[in-house]
This record gives structure tokens, sequence and C-alpha cells, in this order.
């Protein structure tokens, strides 16, 4: 040994060894993230991350399964951030049949390939990972689907736990996996169901969770199946609630484990009464807005039926209320992820969020307008504030007529009982368009002569006595065109029982008159000059309410009822706009 130490010093002494390449790094210019990293080389792994919770009760923590991909330079040393989605449906659904709608009202007393989006090379190349998950009970994670429960919660926020070093995860030879390439910060998206669950993760104030982009999401899972104690549906899913969604989404492999659960969300989401109840409460995510610090970045669109403006609407005023940095884009299309409709300035609004919010580069944005909404002609503006600042409330009287077209005015016009008789085999716009019905009720404004614009959420007064002690009852806000074609704006449902408590239904007398208020969906609506408001009453709605026989009676007292439209420019703008040419 001491031959071989003196031969090594004496040895001439060499130049030091070269230090080893610093892995690239992250560029940013113009507020953005660049693409300097190839998305084709990247590195990918699946791994088991352990979730503090038993939601099949088999007595050991649910695990979620990760997929993720993030570039080759992060096997160099570099530490990148995440764009992370959680879904129940990479591994597909199963075949489920929808409750049956045709009923009387109640009277009280696995994913074998790789997950991928859209989104992965275009953030790969920008120096993000890209994170995917199967959320519990779907694909190769265990545990149970609960449609939006605190498990599903959980399982979402044990990710960014892990990216964060505060859970454990294995691979599929049960070894260690962390993630020590992972600077911890992470950015959520996701459109319906993959977008509501940003939402509850963002709930529960994870630190780590630095931005969130929810698409078409919900935020709270009663309104995405009930509205003011009525059974509502999806729009599109007649009949689905939240067991039907829970069975289709249960793709693990055990087919048997979860029965137990998914029976019991059949009996607690209560069916029978619609009513708001503990069950709901746990998946209303608003209650817990106060521990959001994500900045959040929504887009929904304008005609989405399936979830509803209103699940948006709530979520941006509570966060908007409670400081938390937000944005919003409003689209003309349904139920769709604005990459489809403006690619290249959806991703440009992508990459300023995240660049700002999860790479933690100054770049301004939260400076700039809140929002961006595409108008009907499908050109596209940016502005301030949603709803606009300038709308206020424009109140609205119905006057006599409505089996034919009554009248619609800010000013009273008289006293009168109308009636009309349920029929749910007819849909809302074959009454809409129908010139005479005793099905319902329609009422109209005189033409305009400028263009009104509707923007926030339009509310219903309505005097009303029923026959029968339960009914549905429907209000519809509708464009009425110069040519007489009709245009449901939006619309809006209650249940009678409930007019005093969501959580708990009162019986209704017949005969007796009830002051009810229906919050119709949020809208933001451009009605074109010569064109006229128009408020059609019925009871029950053919493709969302329950559908009992036809035959239930509705009188309704004009004197007591006032339609409110939010309005740019509010009272004096509907006066300009209605009133005769001099």
């Amino acid at each position: 040994m001491v031959a071989v130490l003196a031969a090594f010093v004496a040895l001439p002494l060499a130049a030091p060894l070269a230090a080893a390449a610093a892995p690239p790094g992250p560029v940013f210019a113009d507020g953005q993230a660049q693409p300097v990293f190839d998305p084709n080389d990247v590195v990918r792994q699946d791994v088991f991350v352990r979730v503090p919770v038993d939601s099949d009760a088999d007595g050991k923590p649910d695990e979620i399964h990760v997929q993720l991909t993030r570039p080759r330079a992060t096997e160099q040393g570099l530490k990148v951030p995440s764009v992370y989605q959680i879904s129940p449906y990479f591994a597909g659904g199963n075949e489920v049949a929808n409750h049956n709608v045709d009923v009387e009202l109640h009277v009280p007393g696995p994913n074998a390939g790789p997950i991928s989006s859209r989104y992965d090379a275009y953030f790969l190349a920008r120096g993000f990972a890209m994170v995917y998950a199967e959320s519990l009970g779907s694909g190769q994670s265990t545990g149970c689907p609960t449609t939006g429960g605190r498990n599903e919660t959980a399982g979402g926020k044990a990710v960014v736990d892990w990216l964060n070093g505060r859970a454990t995860a294995r691979d599929a030879a049960n070894k260690p996996v962390t993630a020590s390439w992972s600077t911890g910060k992470v950015g959520m998206i996701g459109t319906s169901y993959n977008g509501t669950l940003p939402n509850a993760v963002a709930s529960t104030g994870v630190q780590g969770l630095e931005a969130i982009v929810p698409i078409a999401a919900i935020s709270s899972w009663y309104d995405y199946y009930r509205d003011s104690g009525a059974v509502v549906a999806a729009g599109g899913y007649q009949g689905e609630d939240a067991d039907v969604l829970a069975r289709y989404v249960y793709t693990r492999a055990d087919r048997e484990i979860c029965k137990p659960v998914m029976a019991k969300l059949e009996r607690e989401q209560d069916r029978i009464t619609g009513d708001y109840n503990e069950f709901w409460d746990e998946r209303n995510y608003l209650n817990e807005v106060g521990s959001v610090h994500a900045a959040v970045l929504e887009a929904h669109g304008l005609n989405d039926w399936n979830v509803k403006l209103k699940q948006a609407a709530q979520w941006y005023a509570a966060l908007r209320e409670h400081g938390v940095p937000h944005k919003l884009w409003l689209h003309q299309s349904a139920h769709t992820d604005p990459i489809s409709l403006r690619k290249d300035e959806w991703l440009k609004a992508l990459n300023r969020w995240f660049t700002r919010y999860v790479y933690g580069q100054r770049n301004n944005v939260e400076a700039e307008p809140r929002l961006t909404i595409q108008r009907e002609d499908l050109s596209w503006t940016d502005e301030a504030e949603w709803p606009n600042p300038a709308a206020a409330d424009a109140v609205l009287r119905p006057s006599a007529g409505g089996r034919t077209q009554g009248g619609l005015a800010a000013q009273r016009s008289g006293h009168a009982v109308e009636q009309l008789t349920d029929d749910a085999t007819k849909t809302a716009e074959q009454l809409t368009d129908a010139a005479s019905s005793v099905n319902r009720l329609s009422y109209a404004t005189a033409a305009t002569n400028k263009p009104l614009r509707v923007s926030g959420t339009p509310g219903l007064r309505v005097k009303v006595a029923f026959d029968k002690p339960a009914a549905n009852l429907t209000a519809l806000l509708v464009d009425r065109g110069p040519d007489g074609r009709n245009k449901i704006i939006t619309r809006g449902w209650t249940d009678p029982q409930n007019r005093d408590s969501l959580w708990d239904s009162q019986p209704v007398r017949p005969g007796e008159s009830y002051s009810l208020q229906i919050r119709l969906q949020p809208k933001d609506y451009v009605l074109p000059a010569g064109h006229r408001f128009g408020l059609v009453l019925l009871s029950s709605d053919h493709d969302f309410t329950l559908r009992p026989k036809p035959g239930t009676g509705l009188s309704v007292d004009l004197a007591g009822t006032a339609l409110t439209l939010p309005l740019v420019g509010g009272a004096a703008a509907l006066q300009s706009a209605t009133s005769p040419a001099r």
C-alpha cells in the first residue's frame, strides 16, 4: 500500500477535473416561461402515494396511483414545479343506469397506458413536471369514490404533500420513492370533475398548492344535483345523481369492497325530499373558502348546462371576498376547455398565471383585468371585473295575459291571478314557443330600442298557490326576437316545500299562497336592440326536474310577482331602452 501511495504522489499534478455541467434552468421572457426543454427528453415514473384515510375499510390506508413526467434535467439536480391533474376518469367508466325521473313528487312526512393531456408538451418544454393521479376508487388507486367526499379531497391533497416531502410513496416494487426533484410548488388544472378536485384540494389550504385552474368545475355538489330543494339534473343527464356518478367511476380492480359505500351514498343523497343535509354540506367547498390561498384562474361556459354557471359564479365571488388572487374566463360554448376555443391566448394566460404563482416570477398578472369574456358574436374582450361593475338591479312586473302573452314592465299594471297546469311531458322550449298554452304563463317587455346587457344573477319573487301538497316551480328568462324566435337565456327552479329552509321540507297547504324566491342561474348576455325580455313560468321542467304526472294546478298572483335583472346601467338603462320613441 505504501509503495502504491508513493507512486501516486510521484505522478505530476494534473489539471483539476472539469466541474460537472450545470443542468439547464428555466428561462423567462415577457412574463412567461419559455420553451427551453425538450418535451421528449423526459423521465417517467409510476408511484403510489399513501393517503391518511381508509375509505374502503380494509384496515390499510388508501393509496393513490400517480404517473408523472419530468424534464430529464431533473436527473442532474434541477428542481422543478409541477402541473398536477387528478381525475376519476383516467381508467374510463362503467355502464350505470340513471334514476327514473318520471315519478311523483315527495310529500313530506384501470388505466393500462400512460396518462397524458393536451398540455404535456407545452408545460414540459417550459420546465414543469406533469403529474397525473387517479382519484380514489378508480384505476390503480385503492379506496372508494364518493363524488366529492372528504376522502377524495384527502387523496388529492396527499399528492401535493408528497411533492413537498410530507407524505410517503412507493413504486411498483414497494420501494420508497421521494420527489427529490420537486420544488414543492404546484399548480392544479382540470375540467369538470377534474377541475372540481382542485377546488376541493385548495379548500384545505395545503401548503405548496400555489395556483389552481378549475375549468367548468363544481364548487358545491348540492348545486350540481339540486336547486333550492328541487331534485335537478345536470343538463343532458336526467336521473344521474351522486351515487350513479360514483358507480360510474368505480373502476378499481376490486369490484366488491366499495359496495357498502355505494349503498350509503344512495341513502344519504336523499332524492326523496331534495333537502340540503350533512351529506351535501361535506361536499360544499364554499364552507372552507377562507382556507384557500392558491391563486385561482377560473374558466366556464356561458352556455354550460351540465356544470351550471352558478358553480363558477359563487366560487369566484367568495374568492374575491376573501382576497384570493382571481381571474375569470367566460366563453360562449358549453362544457369545454378553452384550449379548444382560443388555444394560443388561453395557453398564454395559463403560462402567465403559473409563471407568476407557481414559478414565483413577477409579471404583474395580478394587475391585469379580472375578466376575459367572449361575446355573442364570438369576439373577445377584457373587463375589470365580473359581474360588470356597472350592473345594478332593474325590476320588471308582469301584467295579465299570460296564457298567450302578458306584459312585463317596470310599472305595475293592475291586479290579476293567473293559472297554469303542470305537464312535464312538454319541454320548456315547447312551452316557450307556444302561442297559447294552459301549461305555462308568458310575459314580455316592449321591444328594446338599444341593446341591454344582463351581468350577474337574475331573481324572481313570485306569489303562488298550489292545488296539491307537492309541486315544482320553474322560471325562464327568454330572449324574444322580432322574427318570433325564442331563446332561453337562463332558468331557475325551486321546491315550495323548502321555502323557509334548504335543510327542512315543510308541507304545502293546497290553496294557500306563498311568496317564493327563485334565483335563476347567473348569466352574462346582451339582448339585441329590437328584442324583448320574456318571463315564462311553468311547473316541472322536462329536461331538469323530476317529472310527476300532469295535472297539478298553480295560481300566480301577479301583484306579488316581480323579476329582478342585473342590467348594466340598471333601471335607467331599462327605462331608456324600453321607452317609446318621441
